[in-house]
C-alpha cells in the first residue's frame, strides 16, 4: 500500500471512530502492544475502538478493501500471543462496546457486547438472583469477546462447561464489514450448520464477536470448599468420584496442586498458607454447591470427606467455616502462576487428558522432562476434575533463566507427544495463538487442517483478520 493510501485509509478509520476510540500515541498504545507473558514483541499502526456494532462493521469494510490486517483484542490477557499486532496492523478493541442489552432471568440468558467485562457479567447475574459460571483468575479484566474467541476454560468448567457451552448465539461481524444477528435466546434451535460454534474459539480469525447471548443457571444457596490433603493422584481421583456420585454431580470445581506448586505459592505471594503442619504430596481444592439454603450440604460434605479418610484416600482436610476462609483457599490455588515468576524462568504446558489419564500423564511426563533437563522442577496444577492441567516445568536453580527458556521446544515436545499417545490435547483452554502454530500442524490431523483454511479462505479471503494467529 502506497504511503498516500494508506493515510486515507487512516483517515477513513478516524472518522468513523472519532477522537474517542483512535489511539495512535506510543505511550497510550503501549497497553494493547504489550504480550501477557513478553514473548512477543507487538507494535501497530494504531489502536480503534468502535463504540457500537455498526463501526465495528464499517471499519472492517475500510480495513478489507484496502487490505489491512485487523487484531481484534478484548482484555489482552491471553497467554499464546494471540492478540499481538504487527507494525502495519490495526488493533481492534472493544473495550468501548461494553453494555449488557438485556438479561432475562425467567428464559436464564443475559446479552451482552463483547467488551463487558466477565466479574461485571457475573456481579449482574448475581443481582437478578442467578450464576454466570465462567471464572477465570482474570475475570476482573478479561473481557467476554476474548473468553469466546478463545473458547475460555476456567475453574468451574467440571460442571457448568467452558465458554463454548455458556453461549446460546452471538452476533459477529465478518472480514468485510456484513454483520451476522444470531443473538437466539433458545436452547434448541436445530436448523443447520451452527455458525456460532464456529466462530467461538475462533480467536478472532473468522470474525469480530460483537455480542453474545449467556446461558445463566439458579445461584445456588449453599457453597461447600475444602482444602485436601492427598498421597498420590489415584487417590484424588478417587475422592473426586467419591464427591460426584454423593452429590449428583454437584462439583463445581475440584483443583489440583503439587507440594512444590503450593511451596511457591506461600513463599512468594503475601497471605497464602496451607492449612496442613507439612506439606502433602498433593492437594485438592474442592468445591460443591446447590440446596437453598446455607449449610444445606454441609452434613453430605463432611460425611463424604470422612468416608474418603476412612478409606485411606485422604491424609488431611480441611473444610472452609467461612466465606473469608474458602477465599483463602481459592487465593492459594490463583496465586500459583505469579508464585512461578520468583522462581525463574518457566517453561509453560496447557494440556488436556482424559481424567483417568491424569496419573500416568503426571507420572511420565515428570519423568521424562527431569531426565532431559537435569535439575528442572515440575511444577503441575490445574483443573484435574476435567483433566486440564497446567504442567509448568521452572528453571534448575541458579540456572541461566534465557538458556533454561531456549529449551521450550524441546520440552513441549515431550511433554506433548506423551499427551497425544494419551489421547490428549496439547491446549485445552489458552487456545493456539501465535505460539503454538507449529504444535496445531504436528498434533491435528491434516484433513482438519485443511478443512480449517477451507472456512478462513472462504470467510476472510483477503486474510486480514488477525493475521499469524492460528493458522
Amino acid at each position: 500500500m502506497n504511503d498516500q493510501r494508506f493515510e486515507s485509509v487512516l483517515a477513513e478509520l478516524r472518522a468513523v471512530v472519532g477522537p474517542a476510540g483512535w489511539i495512535d500515541d506510543p505511550a497510550a498504545m503501549a497497553p494493547y502492544v504489550e504480550e501477557q507473558r513478553g514473548r512477543y514483541r507487538g507494535a501497530a499502526v494504531a489502536v480503534i475502538a468502535p463504540a457500537s456494532t455498526d463501526e465495528v462493521s464499517r471499519v472492517l469494510a475500510h480495513c478489507n478493501a484496502a487490505r489491512l490486517g485487523v487484531v481484534p483484542q478484548g482484555g489482552n490477557t491471553g497467554l499464546c500471543g494471540g492478540a499481538v499486532a504487527g507494525a502495519d496492523q490495526v488493533i481492534l478493541s472493544l473495550r468501548r462496546m461494553n453494555r449488557i442489552r438485556a438479561l432475562d432471568a425467567r428464559n436464564r440468558t443475559l446479552t451482552a457486547e463483547a467488551g463487558c467485562i466477565l466479574a461485571e457479567l457475573q456481579r449482574a447475574a448475581a443481582e437478578a438472583g442467578r450464576l454466570f459460571p465462567l471464572s477465570l483468575a482474570a475475570e476482573g479484566s478479561c473481557q467476554i469477546g476474548g473468553n469466546l474467541a478463545t473458547n475460555a476454560g476456567g475453574t468451574n468448567a467440571l460442571r457448568y462447561g467452558v465458554a463454548r457451552d455458556l453461549a446460546l448465539g452471538l452476533e459477529v461481524v465478518l472480514a468485510d464489514g456484513t454483520v451476522w444477528n444470531g443473538l437466539s435466546t433458545l436452547k434448541k434451535d436445530n436448523t443447520g450448520y451452527d455458525l456460532r460454534d464456529l466462530f467461538v474459539g475462533s480467536e478472532g480469525t473468522l470474525g469480530v464477536i460483537t455480542a453474545a447471548t449467556l446461558r445463566l443457571f439458579p445461584q445456588p444457596g449453599d457453597v461447600q470448599t475444602a482444602l485436601l490433603a492427598v498421597g498420590d493422584i489415584d487417590d484424588a481421583l478417587a475422592v473426586l468420584d467419591r464427591l460426584q456420585q454423593a452429590s449428583d454431580g454437584r462439583v463445581n470445581a475440584c483443583e489440583l496442586m503439587s507440594d512444590r506448586s503450593v511451596a511457591f505459592a506461600t513463599r512468594h505471594v503475601a497471605g497464602c498458607r496451607a492449612p496442613f503442619a507439612t506439606l502433602p504430596p498433593w492437594m485438592l481444592l474442592v468445591e460443591v454447591s446447590g440446596g437453598r439454603v446455607v449449610d444445606e450440604l454441609r452434613p453430605l460434605f463432611e460425611a463424604t470427606l470422612a468416608e474418603a479418610l476412612e478409606a485411606g484416600e485422604l491424609l488431611d482436610a480441611a473444610l472452609a467455616e467461612s466465606q473469608a476462609q474458602a477465599q483463602a483457599f481459592w487465593r492459594l490455588r490463583e496465586s500459583i502462576p505469579e508464585a512461578q515468576k520468583h522462581e525463574g524462568g518457566s517453561i509453560k504446558h496447557d494440556v488436556s487428558v482424559p481424567v483417568s489419564a491424569v496419573p500416568e500423564f503426571l507420572r511420565r511426563a515428570g519423568a521424562a522432562v527431569e531426565s532431559a533437563l537435569p535439575g528442572a522442577r515440575v511444577c503441575p496444577f490445574g483443573h484435574l476434575g476435567d483433566g486440564n492441567i497446567h504442567f509448568n516445568v521452572s528453571q534448575p536453580q541458579g540456572a541461566d533463566r534465557e538458556t533454561f527458556l531456549g529449551e521450550w521446544e524441546r520440552c513441549n515436545r515431550i511433554v506433548h507427544d506423551i499427551v497425544a499417545e494419551l489421547g490428549g490435547s496439547f491446549s485445552a483452554e489458552h487456545g493456539i495463538g501465535r505460539l503454538k502454530r507449529n504444535e496445531l500442524l504436528r498434533y491435528k490431523p491434516a484433513v482438519a487442517v485443511e478443512a480449517m483454511r477451507r472456512i478462513k479462505q472462504a470467510l476472510d479471503p483477503n486474510g486480514i483478520l488477525n493475521p499469524g494467529a492460528l493458522l
